[in-house]
């Protein structure tokens, strides 16, 4: 089933009276539950169509469907309700408060569901995905107490509180030694595999996009290819108008 569909996706950026396309004409489908890495090199376009897909910004023309919503009909204030239910993201830079526990750091995203909870059901989701991700140990720790791995894994924690059906990871490995990174990694993986989350990461390095069982390629604006798993005999609409 489709998770993500993207038709002739555009995006237009206008300096003074420059216009200056960094998409040129973007449709592809991506199938819930998939592995995704999506590479290029600086300027290929990927960190445009990531801010598309997570519905961060707006495409100039093109249509994009996210579970079968438009999210290109959609306003501001919707697209921040579906991001709230839909998306989670996990960012280089770990991006927690830096005098907020782990616990607190996890909790957050809470306070702005819809779905009333009680601080006793809050403390026990942000303690149960905590240990989820390996860190029921370090509940009440400070970032600055915790390695960087230990971090990214509370952001990660914090990402699927809401238990979205669909991950962002940008450059998720960017601040991590190799050794922490392909745990990260193989975390990614397991969450997958065993939750069914589908997760998009972001990179421009080969050893992560090794990781995924599907890689879209982008260059200038364009998507070169992209290889579907190793199972798969045909792979997802490429290049397009």
């Amino acid at each position: 089933m489709e998770l993500i569909k993207l038709n002739g996706i555009e995006k237009t950026y206008q300096m003074g009276d420059i216009s200056v396309p960094v998409l040129k004409g973007i449709s592809l489908t991506v199938e819930r539950g998939q592995l995704v890495a999506l590479t290029g090199s600086s300027g290929s376009g990927k960190s445009t169509l990531m801010n598309i897909l997570g519905c961060l910004d707006r495409p100039s023309a093109g249509e994009y469907w996210l579970d079968d919503i438009a999210t290109s009909q959609l306003n501001s204030d919707e697209r921040a309700l579906l991001r709230n239910r839909k998306l989670g993201f996990v960012f280089q830079s770990f991006n927690l408060l830096a005098r907020t526990s782990a616990l607190e750091n996890v909790a957050m995203p809470l306070s702005y569901t819809s779905e009333p909870l009680s601080d006793g059901e809050i403390k026990k989701r942000a303690t149960e995905m905590l240990s989820r991700v390996g860190l029921a140990d370090r509940l009440h720790h400070l970032p600055s107490q915790l390695s960087g791995g230990q971090q990214q894994r509370v952001a990660i924690a914090r990402a699927l509180i809401n238990h979205p059906p669909l991950l962002f990871a940008d450059e998720p490995t960017g601040n991590l030694d190799s050794h922490t990174s392909e745990e990260v990694l193989q975390m990614f993986e397991r969450l997958n595999s065993e939750d069914g989350i589908t997760i998009i990461m972001v990179t421009h390095d080969p050893k992560v996009a090794a990781h995924a069982r599907q890689i879209i390629r982008m260059d200038d604006g364009l998507l070169q290819n992209s290889d579907p798993p190793p199972s798969s005999a045909q792979a997802l609409p490429g290049e397009l108008s």
